[in-house]
């Protein structure tokens, strides 16, 4: 999937009004994401998205890992966004489903399974925990 395609998909997903207002949020949702994963997780993720969009995992600036739940992504999608954290749920969702299609199932699961409770269903997958 090219990066046009993809940002096309976050469009219809996310029901936004410009394919600049989805490159946004994928932008953002992503830096969000990279806040939460290990440099190698964000490296790989990244190596399988379409250019640009790999970059805003592996930007500059990048630390070590935090460690946050699902609500505190979500509060740090609305805080880049300036959306309530209900919209930034829809808003994420929008995007890491659309990661799920671009993705191989392999790398995708291996990142999937490192996270907490309630992300998997951000990527289309049912949660193991709830």
């Amino acid at each position: 999937m090219d990066c046009d395609e993809f940002i096309a998909r976050v469009r219809e997903r996310g029901e936004y009004r410009s394919t600049d207002e989805a490159q946004k949020i994928t932008e953002d949702v992503l830096e969000v994401l990279a806040q939460r994963i290990d440099a190698g997780q964000a490296e790989d993720l990244a190596s399988r998205m379409p250019d640009p969009l790999g970059r805003a995992l592996t930007g500059p600036g990048r630390r070590q890992p935090e460690e946050f739940g699902i609500e505190e992504f979500y509060r740090r999608v609305a805080d880049r966004t300036g959306a309530r954290p209900r919209t930034a749920q829809w808003d994420a969702g929008a995007v890491l489903t659309t990661v799920a299609d671009a993705v191989a199932g392999g790398e995708l699961d291996q990142v999937v399974s490192r996270l907490p409770a309630g992300y998997a269903v951000l990527f289309g997958r049912s949660d193991p925990a709830g």
